[in-house]
């Protein structure tokens, strides 16, 4: 077993269990930088992590991965509080300031978030400075299209968000809901990553990691299992969204389920598209699969979080 990499002192990370993503804390003197704040449920939790972290220091930024709603959900709350600007990355631009829900994919997987303000973007290529050190705008599609990694190669350090995890990356929503290419944009994310020089990786979940080439090596993997059968990415797709949901409201009524599986947008696409069961017969089988993984319990009528 590996010893836990060591950050550099500038640095600190936040993990979080489910709902948040990982929170990045970047200081610089007496300013410092948040990296995603988490979901919106749990942003009271995010504000008192952060206000305990800084300390005497003032939180200038916060800048995010992508768009989905575990890593912004926190986003208006963290401003209200400490007062800082929010970058998010350039192709999530419209979508935030129009407050696009189905393209935040907030209806679409039926998550919620507070709508919050863009002060800046980023592009990929382009630079800033966080933690006293120089951060790298990289371009990460596949989980999210319009998704950026941070890469420092001073430190030979990734903030990867959900585009490399220890153990695979996110969900290729695109791929499930039939809007573009998924596979193939997260396949030259995972070739691009792969040529960096990468002694530790601060995914947007689980704990931070050195062992790169083993994670790419199960990416990959992930990746070409998702290639050769589109139905286990759906129902991969599935079975995390509703477990999320599920953690979230703590209970819901399995008389339900069907019809919440048939109205939400996400799971009706994923079915329509690979898997094909009636509404009954899919949450039949979300309800054991939930089960197995010890996720979930069924009790007096109801599916219950474990």
């Amino acid at each position: 077993m590996s010893a836990a990499p060591r950050l550099p002192a500038t640095l600190q990370v936040f993990e979080r269990g489910w709902l948040s993503s990982n929170n990045i804390l970047l200081t610089d003197g007496e300013e410092a930088t948040l990296i995603d704040a988490g979901y919106v449920s749990h942003a009271a939790q995010t504000v008192a992590l952060v206000r305990e972290a800084l300390g005497a220091r003032r939180l200038g930024r916060l800048i995010n991965t992508h768009s989905h709603s575990d890593h912004i959900g926190g986003n208006a709350s963290v401003q209200r509080s400490f007062g800082c600007s929010i970058i998010v990355p350039v192709g999530m631009e419209r979508a935030v300031t129009h407050w696009d829900e189905a393209a935040l994919l907030l209806s679409t997987a039926a998550q919620a978030g507070e709508r919050f303000e863009v002060d800046a973007t980023l592009a990929p290529g382009e630079r800033f400075v966080a933690g006293e050190l120089e951060w790298q705008a990289l371009a990460a599609p596949g989980h999210d299209m319009d998704a950026l990694a941070y890469y420092n190669p001073e430190r030979r350090i990734l903030i990867s968000g959900d585009a490399l995890w220890r153990d695979g990356f996110g969900i290729l929503f695109a791929d499930v809901l039939g809007t573009g290419d998924g596979l193939g944009e997260a396949r030259r994310t995972l070739e691009a990553i792969g040529r960096l020089p990468v002694d530790l990786v601060l995914p947007g979940h689980g704990a931070p990691f050195a062992e790169f080439d083993d994670a790419l090596e199960r990416a990959f993997a992930r990746l070409r299992a998702f290639e050769a059968d589109g139905a286990r990415m759906a129902r991969n797709a599935i079975r995390a969204c509703v477990t999320f949901k599920l953690l979230e409201v703590r209970s819901m009524a399995l008389d339900t389920l069907p019809q919440y599986l048939a109205e939400t947008p996400l799971y009706r696409a994923a079915n329509e598209r690979f898997l094909g069961m009636d509404e009954g017969a899919l949450a039949d089988w979300l309800v054991k699969e939930l089960e197995r993984a010890g996720v979930a319990e069924r009790r007096d009528g109801a599916l219950l979080a474990r």
